[in-house]
């Protein structure tokens, strides 16, 4: 209190007394060094300089700090003192620029001609600013026509003036001269080009060397000219050959209709163990198979003797039609959804669609190149859409009603190798020599899915599993890879198949109608299965002497596969063991047991083999020599006989007559 009453006197007086007497308060020291703050308080002020190599700011930076120097210590290397981030060009840093080559181009030769160029970022002109205000800012793309027209007059006149100085050194131009055409001023004034101008010597006649070159020639330049600049494919006359009995049987029914029994015995596949059939007809090899849809009793093959041959399944094992309308070997076959018609593709760059009954050619279509793949839409109302995959790496699509091309497909770097629907059939997915998928939304030329890995091989064949969700594609790196058809078509990498030799080979892959197992031929004539599951390998099957090239299950009998290869023959393998009761080897008495021999037989009427024998006695009792076999039962008249480890059942029965029938069920 005393402090405040002496603060508060006016007379400013201080008491002497020691308890009235102020505090003394020392100066504080500080330890730290003295620091000269006025340049802190001037860099306060100041933002903090921008990183150059940063995009992006969250301020707004003026002029001078976007065009201030780079703080900080100078690059060793950069000698106009950019850093290593900022250069993208051997001088420095170049800023891309939106412009147009075109409006580059005028800009440029305009100044190399005139001497002047318009500014891309600004509205005024540099360079000869005289000659912009003589042509009145004209570039060289938009002069006037009536300035051009008078450029050429001028330039013609300096032409002529030039040729009569150089003619009379200033003498007078002789006017018979300018209006002889065989002379040279008038060839001079007329001259349209440089060489015309020029007297030129007699010309020879030509050689017949040359005359066939120059009509060859000339006849090329025509068709290109007339749009026809597409080289047709051969043409070659079409027949064809019947060789069964006849074409309609007593109903009326045709050779192609499928037998009213046919039908699936078996949902459940099983991997054919021996050949039962082979077809031979063919002079050289067997391309493809394809069985009649829906129902198998007749299987065509398309064959590099130029010629389809269609096979009876069921019946009598024979060819029942040849089809000759192809000059070479025949690359594709595809039958429509009913089996009535099927298309051919052929290497003499013809693609026929025929008629399965009559053989008869319904349409003829050709690009000019090699087709090898040929495909019909599967929807029954686009069944006269056809696609084919051609050389020139063009898929190309038909209206077989019109014959007219409806759409391209382009974007292969290479021949088109298979074409494979998917989705219900709304995409379709297509190989290619250049060792890549890409899937296309059917009628859009358009690719969605393009599939291309640097590991990946060329995929020549390709099929579909049957609950359609996945992809088998036969990769020449000896192996099957499986990709997925929903959304993405992702490689499964934890589905391979492999151990078969297929590198250079289309060997043909497949599944059986359970989508149980995998099969594939190889280069080595060898049928390979895999099951789906494990990926293992199953069974191996020697079928073919050379190359098998392809191979199909049956769609109805599930246990049998057919396959064909470059030997010329087609093969036909089942599940079942089949019997056959040959002639007696041993007998006791006339009316006593019997020993017969087993061999193998065929199967010709929907997948049972009946084989007649006769005998000369009747016989109450049939002994079998194989000890796998036992008999069932024995009633004189009827033997059955089951296999123990297939469970599979053989009915022999007998008649009166002599005549013993075999039964063999599958």
């Amino acid at each position: 209190m005393d402090l405040l009453q002496s603060y508060s006197d006016p007379d400013g007086g201080a008491s002497s007394s020691p308890e009235s007497s102020p505090l003394r308060i020392l100066p504080t020291k500080s330890a730290a060094p003295k620091v000269d703050d006025t340049m802190l308080a001037g860099s306060q002020a100041q933002p903090k300089p921008l990183d150059p190599t940063q995009h992006v700011v969250n301020f707004n930076p003026t002029y001078d700090q976007l065009w201030a120097p780079i703080y900080g210590p100078a690059h060793p290397f950069a000698k106009d003192g950019l850093a290593q981030g900022l250069r993208n060009h051997k001088l420095g840093f170049v800023e891309d620029a939106s412009i147009q080559p075109f409006v580059f181009d005028e800009q440029y030769n305009t100044f190399q001609k005139f001497g002047y160029a318009a500014d891309p970022s600004a509205t005024y002109y540099i360079g000869d600013l005289d000659a912009v205000d003589k042509n009145g800012a004209v570039s060289v793309y938009n002069i006037p026509k009536n300035e051009q027209k008078r450029r050429k007059l001028e330039k013609k006149k300096e032409k002529l003036a030039s040729l009569g100085e150089d003619e009379g050194d200033g003498g007078n131009v002789d006017g018979d001269a300018v209006e002889n055409p065989a002379s040279e001023v008038w060839l001079a004034k007329n001259s349209k080009s440089p060489w015309s101008g020029k007297r030129e010597g007699i010309e020879s006649e030509l050689t017949d060397e040359q005359k066939k070159y120059a009509e060859e020639h000339a006849r090329k330049q025509a068709e290109k000219e007339g749009g026809h600049e597409r080289e047709k494919g051969e043409m070659v006359l079409e027949k064809s050959t019947f060789h069964g009995k006849e074409e309609k049987d007593y109903q009326g029914r045709s050779w192609i209709a499928p037998p009213k029994d046919a039908k699936a015995s078996n949902d459940h596949c099983y991997i054919p163990k021996r050949l039962v059939h082979t077809w031979s007809g063919h002079t050289k090899g067997v391309s493809a198979i394809r069985f009649f849809p829906k129902h198998g009793h007749l299987i065509l093959s398309a064959g590099m003797d130029s010629k389809v041959k269609i096979w009876d399944v069921f019946n009598s094992g024979k060819c029942m039609r040849t089809y000759m309308g192809h000059s070479k070997a025949v690359r594709d076959i595809s039958f429509s959804n009913d089996g009535t018609k099927f298309l051919t593709a052929s290497y003499d760059r013809n693609i026929k669609y025929w008629d399965t009954e009559t053989g008869k050619v319904i349409s003829t279509f050709s690009t000019g190149k090699i087709p090898y793949v040929v495909r019909l839409n599967p929807d029954d109302d686009k069944q006269n859409i056809l696609l084919a995959g051609m050389s020139d790496k063009k898929i190309v699509q038909w209206d077989m009603n019109s014959g007219q091309i409806t759409q391209e497909y382009d974007q292969h770097l290479g021949a088109v190798n298979t074409i494979t629907f998917v989705d219900d059939n709304r995409r379709f997915v297509t190989s290619s020599d250049d060792k890549s998928l890409r899937v296309w939304e059917f009628g859009i030329p358009v690719v969605i899915k393009y599939i291309s890995e640097p590991h990946m091989h060329s995929m020549p064949a390709i099929s579909m599993h049957p609950n359609g969700n996945w992809l088998a594609a036969q990769s020449l790196d000896n192996q099957i890879l499986i990709y997925g058809t929903r959304d993405r078509f992702q490689l499964n990498k934890k589905k391979r198949f492999a151990g078969h030799i297929v590198a250079g080979y289309a060997c043909q892959v497949n599944f059986s109608p359970d989508g149980r197992f995998v099969m594939s031929g190889d280069g080595e004539g060898k049928c390979w299965f895999w099951d789906w599951k494990s990926c293992k390998v199953f069974r191996t099957l020697k079928c073919h002497d050379g190359v098998c090239i392809g191979a199909e299950w049956h769609p109805l009998e599930q246990s049998k596969v057919a396959t064909c290869g470059w030997d010329g023959l087609i093969k036909y393998c089942s599940y079942s063991f089949i019997y056959q009761l040959l002639y007696p080897t041993k007998a006791s008495s006339s009316f006593g047991t019997k020993l017969w021999t087993t061999g193998m037989c065929r199967p010709v009427h929907s997948g049972l083999s009946y084989c007649n024998l006769q005998m000369t006695r009747g016989f109450s009792r049939l002994n079998f020599l194989e000890s796998s076999k036992r008999p069932l039962s024995d009633d004189g008249t009827l033997t059955k006989v089951e296999q123990p480890s297939t469970r599979e059942v053989v009915v022999l029965s007998c008649c009166s007559y002599g005549t013993l029938v075999e039964e063999c069920n599958f």
